[in-house]
């Protein structure tokens, strides 16, 4: 067997400014989005009350491919993360397959973030363009990733902020009605057809598929631990403390939720939380989570924005995408990375002009099984990669090389399950079809470099 050759960013490129507290909000900003506050009625339906044992499922996942993810960027911070991790352990090809996956995943999931704000917001203000408020927050968020990232660091940790107070009032309030002592309580899981489990542990595994996506956007601290002063040990303190509060977050929402509603109440398909705050009867609960999802769809829009700009960054240093993407401005922001990336964005205002109800249904079908993928190949460059990880970075992987194993066992199913539901295959073989074309492209240009 041949060693892959390994190709490295130059060191000291970018400014080392994020400080440990940018990095746990930014992974929160990146994950807790309109997936968790819309999106979970869909996961309800499928499983009733045992969304909950879905979402504790999904976190425990999530935990462990965090966990596999740290330890290599703790031993080789990059801003590419896994894509370099990948590269590292089995060569360029995966590498560059990888990384442009993700890239195309966030560009086309930002785009399609900004399309949602603008709709909620142009249902406040009537009198301005949809297109308009999307081109607004296009300009808005690529001016802020153009500024310098101490700053960028600053504006996402208190945008992500607000998101996290709004589900800490959540789960307040959802506690004091379960407890009686808001209006509401009772009349939940106990009261809903079928008992905890109406569709059994079939039930449990269509929703444990329906709630991976929430969790989609962690990997984006790995990818700013490079931006840190001491990658390693950000790295490791991040993944642990944003790991385990959005697990705590997304589970005790999914609880609170199906123990004051029954799980086939038609309101949980529109928003579940917006159906519990009017349980409760908080005045204004539809227009109040309106706001939150909106700042919490600029927040995913900006982190995305941030961790597509510098996995191309990353790529270009490697040799994997233009040399002119790699380009650094004076305070170390790569502005050339940064525009590249938004840019798709800005196409998206054509296209939501031209095609508003299939363009964006197409492109997130063709992407739809990306995080899935990206999963499969840190599972594997941990499992490559753990002979050659120093012992003392802080973080190791528990339970190797077993619980890795399992982890791409679980994430292997993973697939073949949205594979056989028909919900979910266009999206599988969708994404099947992207990824092999990038892979293509990749094993073309691996046969072409000079040995």
């Amino acid at each position: 067997m041949t060693t892959p050759v390994l190709t490295t960013e130059p060191p000291g490129r970018l400014h080392g400014t994020l400080r440990p507290r940018h990095l746990t909000m930014l992974a929160m900003g990146g994950v807790i989005g309109s997936g968790l506050f819309v999106g979970s009625g869909a996961g309800i339906a499928l499983a009733g009350p045992g969304i909950v044992l879905s979402f504790a499922a999904a976190g425990v996942l999530t935990m462990l491919v965090m966990r596999m993810m740290a330890e290599m960027t703790a031993a080789f911070p990059s801003s590419g993360s896994f894509s370099a991790h990948a590269e590292r352990a089995f060569g360029p090809w995966a590498g560059f397959t990888i990384g442009w996956l993700y890239w195309a995943t966030l560009v086309v999931v930002l785009a399609v973030e900004a399309t949602a704000a603008a709709v909620i917001v142009h249902g406040w203000l009537p009198a301005v363009p949809q297109w308009l408020l999307m081109l607004t927050f296009m300009a808005v968020f690529t001016a802020v990733n153009l500024t310098a990232v101490g700053n960028f660091g600053e504006f996402e940790f208190w945008f992500a902020l607000i998101k996290v107070v709004a589900i800490v009032g959540f789960l307040v309030l959802g506690l004091l009605a379960i407890l009686g002592v808001l209006p509401g309580g009772g009349s939940g899981a106990a009261a809903g057809s079928g008992g905890l489990l109406p569709h059994g542990w079939n039930g449990v595994v269509a929703g444990f598929v329906a709630a991976i996506p929430a969790f989609g956007g962690l990997e984006v601290v790995t990818i700013a631990a490079a931006e840190s002063a001491n990658p390693a040990r950000a790295a490791a303190q991040a993944v642990r403390s944003a790991v385990w509060r959005i697990s705590v977050f997304y589970i005790g929402s999914m609880i609170v939720v199906v123990s004051l509603l029954p799980w086939s109440d038609s309101r949980l398909g529109a928003s579940p939380f917006v159906a519990v705050l009017d349980e409760i009867g908080v005045p204004a609960a539809g227009q109040i989570m309106n706001v939150i999802v909106v700042i919490a769809l600029l927040s995913a829009l900006n982190a995305n924005t941030y961790a597509a700009a510098r996995m191309v960054f990353s790529l270009a240093q490697r040799g994997q995408a233009p040399p002119s993407l790699s380009r650094l401005s004076r305070t170390g922001v790569p502005y050339p990375a940064v525009l590249a990336s938004t840019s798709f964005g800005f196409v998206g205002v054509v296209l939501n002009l031209l095609w508003p109800r299939t363009i964006f249904l197409h492109l997130l079908n063709a992407v739809g099984a990306v995080l899935l993928l990206v999963w499969v190949l840190v599972a594997c460059s941990q499992l490559r990669l753990r002979r050659d990880l120093p012992a003392d970075t802080g973080v190791r992987m528990w339970g190797h090389p077993h619980l890795s194993r399992i982890t791409l066992g679980v994430i292997g199913l993973l697939l073949v399950s949205m594979f056989v539901d028909p919900d979910t295959r266009v999206q599988m073989i969708s994404s099947a079809v992207l990824a092999s074309l990038v892979l293509s492209v990749a094993l073309v240009r691996s046969r072409r470099a000079p040995a």
